[in-house]
């Protein structure tokens, strides 16, 4: 019974802990991203185009959230098609279950 209890919060806390990452967390970088366009920037000019750091910036934002995006829908595709999502080789690999 204890261990029951023990193995069900340790399974919420992964799922706590991946929902705040990817609940929070992407959309969190997409906004710093977007708020990274107006450094550089100065006035209320309409034309105004961000400057290099925060073009540079905002760059990386977005294809951090992209990746993010990408490897979320690999894992569901993987899993439809019976294979896992393997991080042994720093880059996403599908492996056979098992």
């Amino acid at each position: 019974m204890i261990d029951n209890l023990r193995f069900a919060l340790e399974g919420g806390a992964k799922v706590l802990w991946v929902g705040l990452l990817l609940g929070a967390g992407l959309p969190l970088v997409f906004a710093l991203g977007v708020r990274s366009l107006a450094i550089g920037t100065s006035g209320e000019d309409a034309e105004a185009r961000p400057g290099p750091v925060g073009a540079v910036l905002a760059t990386l934002c977005f294809v951090l959230v992209l990746a993010g995006v990408a490897v979320g829908i690999t894992v569901i595709v993987a899993a439809g098609f019976g294979k896992v999502v393997s991080f042994e080789h720093v880059y996403p690999t599908l492996v056979p279950k098992g």
